[in-house]
């Protein structure tokens, strides 16, 4: 039976589903939603493409959704473009039918305007009764606009297809036939109940097991967290969904502090259930550990293995991924007797214990990331060729801070208000007004340490503010707490175009040092790397 039965819900459980529409299907879907009212809490969202997706992602952050139904050109946008399911309200042959037979009631001369594809069994029912079909697709809003004007300048007069396209239609003077019925639109909510109920019963069989993940391996951030109305940002986001719809291995890409390992989280905890989403998440830096003890860590070892081996022997980062993701940080920093190993596994699937003969299968998801050109490496022979193709089926770079200077200001204002939080100070009421008055100082400087650098920069000034409740924050207190944000890292315009310049490339790690006067820990805190990197490259450099 269909929506009439109760499905097994509990009632004070009952699946969250949003409607998104900003056509005349918005009161089709006011009027279903009143026969479901005691099988789901539903909501509508009268929003459309980009507008819908940013809100429908801000709000995920803090509330519950099992579903999402829109129709038409509307519903593949925010497919690709959400983690929650969405589902497609599709009309069916009977509703083309009865649409056609409604227009044609008002004209001979009949459009239909479908999204992307056409219907192939049109032609032949034009045929069979008799009147003939003009019929188009379109993909923006701007393609269907042209296709209602085109089938109007051929003397169309009445044109079928969905909310917008009759909007459309009707904008030029025309007939709009409204396609989807209301059997359409409960099939659309059958679906998205099965949906919720299937989802529901997976996470009652992965607690009844013991599937939930430690905090400890488990992945903290999620899509959400990817903050930023750019659309360099909003390219992001787009490919982690779609990415986490795979489980090929991923190579992240971009500067230091421009939030790698955020990325990471985020590809795993929008993956299907299947591809690891509740499952564990384990990272390492390979820049950051010592050669000799990276083998133990993500291979383990077996007992008497080496010196100061553990007793019983001790499993490692592969074993504890399993089923999950393994997130490979720094890999460009991996030595090259270890890539091999690495590559045997990814090839292999198994894993064997430093000391040990047994091999281990393991189904682990990788993704790695690095703020190195690999490929250059990958030339000069310090990176194997092959292993670099295993790890970069997928491929995703970050922009830098300085590429969104738009992002910037909303950054800095969330960031701030979190630090505040954290010490237990409200930020001032006019805050907004003042960190728009260091708008031009925060956005001209050059972000070397990216978004990383932002957040410690605005905890800095959460600090000072919390200890000064009545201090404003003008762009001379932010100097005062902050003068590199006045040094060279600031960008210039240059003399033949006013453009924004890049900043100069970086200083080697030597010059660092011994700008320190030798001090490594606070050069590696300035280059935004480890010890272990740091002596790397003062190593290569030294070679050179």
């Amino acid at each position: 039976m269909r929506h009439s039965t109760p499905l097994p819900f509990d009632v004070n459980d009952k699946p969250v589903i949003w409607t998104v529409s900003v056509s005349r299907l918005s009161d089709l879907f006011r009027d279903i939603t009143l026969e479901y009212d005691n099988l789901a809490t539903i909501e509508p969202i009268n929003l459309g493409f980009e507008d819908a997706a940013r809100h429908i992602r801000e709000r995920l952050a803090t509330e519950r959704c099992d579903a999402i139904i829109s129709a038409g050109s509307n519903a593949a946008y925010l497919k690709g473009r959400l983690s929650v399911p969405v589902v497609i309200a599709k009309f069916s042959g009977f509703d083309v039918m009865q649409a056609l037979a409604r227009a044609r009631r008002v004209s001979d001369r009949i459009g239909i305007i479908t999204y992307q594809e056409r219907l192939a069994e049109l032609a032949e029912f034009s045929g069979t009764f008799g009147f003939d079909v003009a019929q188009r697709t379109y993909v923006t809003e701007e393609d269907a606009r042209a296709q209602v004007n085109d089938l109007k300048a051929a003397g169309v007069k009445a044109i079928v297809g969905a909310g917008r396209i009759t909007d459309l239609a009707e904008e030029a003077g025309l007939t709009g036939v409204f396609v989807y019925s209301a059997a359409s639109i409960r099939h659309a909510f059958d679906d998205a109940l099965e949906m919720a109920r299937l989802t529901q019963l997976e996470s009652n069989r992965n607690r009844a097991r013991g599937a939930v993940v430690t905090d400890t391996l488990r992945a903290k951030h999620g899509i959400t967290d990817l903050r930023g109305d750019s659309a360099a940002m909003e390219t992001v986001r787009q490919a982690v969904v779609l990415y986490a719809k795979s489980p090929a291995t991923v190579l992240i890409q971009g500067e230091t502090g421009c939030g790698k390992e955020l990325v990471a989280q985020a590809i795993h905890r929008e993956a299907p259930r299947t591809l690891g989403q509740n499952r564990p998440f384990v990272a390492v830096n390979c820049g950051a550990i010592a050669e000799s003890l990276l083998e133990s860590e993500l291979f383990g070892h077996e007992e008497g293995a080496f010196t100061g081996a553990r007793r019983g022997g001790h499993a490692g980062l592969f074993e504890a991924a399993n089923h999950g993701t393994l997130f490979l940080d720094e890999i460009g920093e991996m030595p090259l007797t270890l890539q091999t190993r690495l590559l045997r596994v990814l090839e292999e699937r198994e894993v064997v214990r430093v000391g040990g003969t047994r091999p281990i299968p393991v189904h682990v998801r990788i993704i790695s990331a690095t703020h190195c050109d690999l490929e250059q490496r990958v030339r000069e022979g310090r990176f194997r060729a092959d292993l670099f193709y295993r790890l970069a089926v997928l491929r995703l770079t970050l922009p830098p801070l300085r590429a969104r200077p738009d992002d910037v200001m909303p950054l800095a204002e969330w960031s701030l208000k979190n630090a505040l939080a954290s010490l237990g100070a409200r930020p001032h009421p006019n805050l907004h007004a003042e960190m728009t008055a260091c708008a031009l100082l925060l956005q001209r400087y050059g972000w070397p340490g990216n978004v990383r650098e932002l957040r410690n920069l605005t905890e800095r000034l959460a600090l000072f503010l919390a200890a000064e409740p009545l201090q404003a924050l003008t762009p001379a207190f932010v100097l005062s707490i902050a003068p590199e944000l006045a040094a060279r890292h600031c960008l210039q315009p240059t003399p033949s175009t006013g453009a924004l310049a890049a900043p100069p490339l970086a200083e080697s790690a030597t010059a660092v040092l011994a700008r320190f006067g030798g001090r490594r820990d606070a050069a590696a805190e300035y280059l935004g790397i480890s010890r272990t990197t740091l002596w790397r490259k003062l190593k290569v450099e030294g070679s050179e």
